[in-house]
C-alpha cells in the first residue's frame, strides 16, 4: 500500500471508530442511565457504568498521568506509522488504536470518565473503543512481529 493510501486508510478507520464509539456511547447513556440493565444472552448486559482509571480501573485516582500515558502513547505509534506507513497493517492497528484512544480520551476530557456500558460476567465493563483498543494492540503486535520484506 502507498504512503498516501496508508495515511487515508488509518485516517478513515481512526475517524469510523471515533464516530461509532461517541454515538453508541451517548445512545447508552440515553437508554441506560437511570435505568435497570438489560439482560443480553450469555449472561451480557447493557449497562450505564463510568471508569476513571484505564483497564480494569487501575490508576483510577490519576487522571492526568492517564491523559499524559495515552497522549505519550499515540505520539509514539504515530511517529512509527510516520516512519513505516507503508509497513502491511500498521495503518489497521494506527486507525483503531488512535481511533479508540481519542474516543476515551474525548469522554475523560468532557466528563472527568470513560463511559463503559456492554458488562459480561465476570469482567469489567467495556465500550466500542476499548474493542478498538484491544484487536488494534492484536494486530500491532503481529505487524511488530511479522519480519519485514525486503
Amino acid at each position: 500500500m502507498s504512503r498516501s493510501a496508508s495515511w487515508r486508510a488509518a485516517l478513515a478507520v481512526c475517524a469510523l471508530v471515533l464516530v461509532f464509539d461517541q454515538a453508541t456511547k451517548q445512545a447508552a447513556i440515553d437508554a441506560l442511565l437511570g435505568q435497570e440493565a438489560v439482560e443480553l444472552p450469555l449472561g451480557f448486559q447493557l449497562d450505564y457504568v463510568t471508569n476513571t482509571g484505564i483497564a480494569f480501573g487501575l490508576f483510577s485516582d490519576g487522571e492526568g498521568l492517564v491523559i499524559a500515558v495515552t497522549v505519550l502513547a499515540l505520539g509514539l505509534l504515530v511517529g512509527w506509522f510516520v516512519s513505516d506507513p507503508a509497513r502491511p497493517n500498521l495503518w489497521l492497528a494506527t486507525g483503531l488504536l488512535t481511533g479508540g484512544a481519542l474516543g476515551n480520551l474525548a469522554d475523560r476530557i468532557r466528563d472527568g470518565a470513560v463511559t463503559d456500558f456492554i458488562d459480561p460476567p465476570s469482567w469489567p465493563a467495556f465500550n466500542i473503543a476499548d474493542i478498538a483498543i484491544t484487536v488494534g494492540v492484536v494486530i500491532l503486535l503481529f505487524t511488530y512481529m511479522r519480519p519485514e520484506r525486503k
